[in-house]
């Protein structure tokens, strides 16, 4: 015997419901994410304008380390790599992959964040302070909300780790898989902009 109407019923509202939740849930970290390119939109506007004043100060090739900026970005950029391999074992519905590269990920991050934090107390311990010109207020501002930004992610992968030990690959956690995944690689994309035009550019020009 088939179900009564009333439970097919339930069960196609159920299933719109969702649906419906789970696209405004996403259109709602797009507009969030449009809203964080324009604070980093502003920001590196902001550096264009000030990054040549130096106040008689150390220039950027006085105080940047091209090989330790590239290992920070390289961690980075691994660890976007390994993101997305923690959203394919999500596909193939196996929990402990997905747990095991999500971890990887932390790491990685971590490590960006490690190094960011040597950086900043190297230029600060030599006098290269956020107040000693115009060019380091713009990158310590620049660089460093992006580091929060990285600093942000890492909490709230902590937090999904949690919430899939309890309560698995259930369709919500899913959902906040894929969120965080746009949020990571969305750093991602806005350190390639920061290393171009802060530090390569900045050393080489």
């Amino acid at each position: 015997m088939g179900q009564p109407e009333f439970y097919v019923r339930q069960s196609a509202h159920d299933d719109e419901g969702e649906h419906h939740h789970e696209t405004g849930t996403m259109l709602g970290f797009w507009i969030y994410l449009m809203s964080d390119c324009l604070i980093f939109g502003t920001l590196f506007a902001t550096y264009a304008v000030l990054g040549r004043n130096f106040a008689a100060g150390p220039s950027p090739a006085d105080l940047f380390e091209l090989d330790m900026i590239l290992l920070s970005t390289f961690m980075l950029l691994f660890s976007s790599i390994t993101y997305g391999f923690s959203v394919l074992r999500m596909d193939k519905g196996d929990l402990k992959g997905t747990q095991i590269w999500l971890v990887v990920t932390g790491l990685f991050g971590l490590a960006f964040l490690g190094l960011e934090i040597h950086e900043f107390s190297h230029l600060w311990h030599i006098g290269a302070t956020p107040m000693a010109s115009a060019f380091l207020s713009s990158f310590y501002t620049l660089v460093g909300t992006h580091g929060l930004h990285v600093t942000v992610g890492c909490i709230w992968l902590v937090v999904l780790l949690v919430q899939l030990r309890i309560r698995g690959l259930t369709p919500e956690n899913k959902r906040r898989m894929m969120c965080l995944s746009m949020f990571w690689h969305f750093l991602d994309l806005i350190w390639i902009g920061v290393f171009s035009f802060v530090y390569l550019a900045g050393v080489l020009v």
